[in-house]
């Protein structure tokens, strides 16, 4: 079941100039399921990444920052690969997963005929498993032989794990008279809490930026996107968020973000972002409710961040929307409890969507449970908290909590 998410039109989803993806079954967990998948960058781009702030962070997690930091401090080499298999997370590995990860960069990187460091390993499923070298190494051929600039949708599913539906996105914008394509898939469906989430995403784009502007673009898309999604509350092991540019398109180099061209691209690919990492949400384990949860009126952003994820991670919060009871006390403890020491309740106002539930602290004398009941009963639903503190704005998207959600994950071996 997802909210408003279908599986994506493969012809709308547009090739990126200098990228080429290929997936294949390798029967890393399960056989006939599609598992494996290279994505191949041309000579010149430039990559940069975020990666979970899990300090139990997976093998591959630890293999892609090194090798990252090997190909800034050299001249004149680039990331050329990444190689992704689903079903394994190599995570909770010790040693021997460092040694897999490796030898599975080792092994694309020989078949390219690259260096090992220009070729970024990743892993996501089951956590504390040996991951099954031999099977992911045997499966690069055939994945290298099916490398199309076409296939983006085919790899959007080939890193699915608990996810329902493929996620993939594309856009285009036009710099200074070019054309310029940006297309991105992800991969996630529990396990989610931002820095980053249990997922996987890989954005792309043809656009010539000077490779130096690409790691603080990284992470400023991830805090406006990834970062603002929660299922669960639990931070994976392996999330990982790469950002590619091929620097194929005949602009001229971008190389400040308050440029015309600039401000443009990085409204384009964050809208990219923002839907990859809503998909997320919509696809979230069980659920069955989009909720958009807009804390105004805090002194700074951070603590209209705590009341926003104290809400989305609050269990009796989830399952009431998931139930469609307006039981909305349990939204104004949360915010109570969030950390916020000074908060003052007289001043809380909150609303459901347009119907005002709480003024000055208390019930609005108008509201009408059948109201919020109506509200509730929408497949997406926005929560407006008004702390009257200041003029600060933060905006975080979660889903309701369900049966389904504990049944997707007592049965996740399985």
């Amino acid at each position: 079941m997802t909210v408003n998410l279908q599986a994506p039109n493969p012809a709308h989803i547009l090739a990126v100039p200098g990228v080429r993806l290929g997936i294949a079954e390798a029967g890393v967990r399960k056989v006939g399921r599609k598992d494996l998948t290279v994505i191949l960058l041309d000579e010149g781009s430039a990559v940069a990444g975020v990666f979970t702030q899990n300090r139990y962070c997976a093998a591959p997690v630890q293999v892609c920052r090194e090798h990252l930091q090997q190909v800034t401090s050299a001249v004149d080499t680039q990331i050329r690969a990444m190689v992704i298999n689903t079903g394994n997370a190599n995570a909770g590995t010790g040693a021997k997963g460092l040694t897999d990860a490796r030898a599975t960069a080792d092994a694309l990187a020989a078949l390219l005929k690259v260096k090992a460091q220009q070729v970024l390993p990743f892993s996501t499923g089951v956590i504390m498993e040996n991951l099954p070298v031999d099977r992911i190494v045997a499966g690069l051929p055939a994945a290298l032989a099916d490398a199309q600039a076409a296939h983006w949708a085919k790899a959007a599913e080939g890193i699915m794990t608990t996810d329902t539906v493929p996620k993939a996105f594309s856009q285009q914008v036009v710099l200074s008279g070019q054309t310029v394509t940006i297309t991105g898939i992800s991969k996630g469906a529990g396990m989610i809490r931002p820095n980053m989430a249990t997922m996987l995403g890989f954005l792309a784009t043809d656009a010539n930026i000077d490779p130096a502007l690409l790691p603080a673009l990284a992470t400023d898309l991830a805090n406006s996107s990834f970062n603002r999604i929660t299922i669960d509350g639990d931070t994976s092991t392996n999330d990982s968020f790469m950002v590619m540019a091929t620097r194929k398109a005949a602009h001229a180099v971008i190389t400040d973000w308050q440029s015309a061209d600039g401000q443009a691209l990085r409204a384009a690919l964050l809208s990219v972002a923002q839907q990859l990492a809503h998909a997320i949400v919509r696809d979230g384990e069980g659920a069955t409710k989009f909720i958009t949860i807009r804390v105004e009126g805090g002194k700074t952003s951070d603590e209209c961040r705590l009341a926003a994820y104290a809400i989305a991670h609050s269990p009796l919060v989830k399952t009431a929307f998931f139930a469609s009871d307006p039981n909305l006390g349990r939204i104004l403890a949360a915010v109570g409890y969030a950390g916020i020491h000074d908060l003052d309740q007289d001043l809380i106002g909150l609303h459901l969507d347009d119907v005002c539930v709480v003024k000055n602290g208390g019930r609005n004398p108008d509201y009408q449970e059948a109201d919020g009941q109506r509200v509730m009963k929408q497949s997406e639903i926005t929560i407006r908290v008004h702390l009257g503190r200041g003029t600060a704005v933060d905006t975080v998207w979660t889903c309701d909590l369900s049966h389904d959600y504990v049944s997707i994950n007592a049965d996740y071996r399985s």
